[in-house]
C-alpha cells in the first residue's frame, strides 16, 4: 500500500475526497510525473509548516493511509467488455 512518494526531494501524500481539500486550501499541487504530459496524480505536496511540525505530519500522514486504504477497497470500475460482431 502505498501512502506517499518522494520525488525531486518534494514530499507527496495520497489524497482522496477525505483530504483533498487540506491541500487545495494550503495552495498545493498535484504530483505530474512528466512535465510534457497532462496526466497527474492522486497525490500532492505536503506543505512545509505540516513537514516541520511532527504531530501534524503525523496526522497527514495517517489520513493519507486511510485515503490509500480506501482506494484499496473500493471496488474497482471495470469497463464494458466490447462485444464480437456476428458477421451471419
Amino acid at each position: 500500500m502505498i501512502f506517499g512518494l518522494l520525488a525531486d526531494d518534494i514530499l507527496y501524500f495520497k489524497v482522496d475526497d477525505t483530504n483533498k481539500s487540506d491541500y487545495i486550501m494550503a495552495g498545493m499541487k498535484p504530483f505530474k510525473p512528466f512535465d510534457d504530459k497532462p496526466m497527474v496524480m492522486p497525490y500532492y505536496e505536503v506543505p512545509v509548516d505540516i513537514l516541520e511540525n511532527r504531530e501534524l505530519l503525523a496526522q497527514w500522514a495517517v489520513k493519507a493511509l486511510f485515503a490509500s486504504k480506501d482506494n484499496l477497497t473500493k471496488p474497482k470500475k471495470r469497463k464494458p467488455a466490447k462485444r464480437a460482431l456476428n458477421s451471419e
